[in-house]
């Protein structure tokens, strides 16, 4: 790390602590003593989502929770609930190195999470996602989720 005020190579740490998120590091310039401020935040690879009609855009995070959100509303599933599915979704990416996602893939996650969470939710998310048309695809869901 290069000092701001001298810009000599060598710098110590005098002490390092957690600060939203983020390490904060305060340093000392071992040339010219000057003390500054850095931080360190981990780098997370651009999430792009390949839409269905091939085109791409940034994944927006706050998109899927308010999609989410819309197919849970009025059941019993938290905020939290449905930030972690978003979490979820985010963290696989980017454990797997990732830096591209289907809708499709996006979408069978959120319904296999909520599968496990509330069917009626569960079923609203796939009207949407699945385009239902018809009373029949409707039907044809929730005889699965009989099974």
């Amino acid at each position: 790390m290069r000092c701001p005020f001298c810009n000599y190579e060598d710098t110590k740490v005098i002490d390092s602590r957690p600060s939203e998120g983020k390490k904060r590091r305060r340093r000392e310039c071992t040339q010219c003593g000057k003390r500054f401020t850095t931080y360190e935040v981990i780098e997370k690879p651009v999430l792009m989502v390949i839409k269905r009609d091939g085109g791409f855009e940034p994944f927006d995070r706050d998109k899927l929770i308010k999609g989410i959100t819309s197919a849970t509303k009025k059941r019993a599933i938290s905020l939290e609930t449905v930030a972690s599915i978003v979490d979820g979704i985010e963290n696989r990416m980017a454990n797997d190195m990732r830096t591209e996602i289907t809708t499709a893939e996006i979408g069978d996650s959120v319904l296999a999470s909520l599968k496990d969470i509330d069917l009626v939710a569960y079923v609203r998310f796939a009207s949407v996602y699945k385009d239902f048309n018809d009373l029949d695809s409707f039907m044809k869901i929730v005889k699965e989720l009989g099974k």
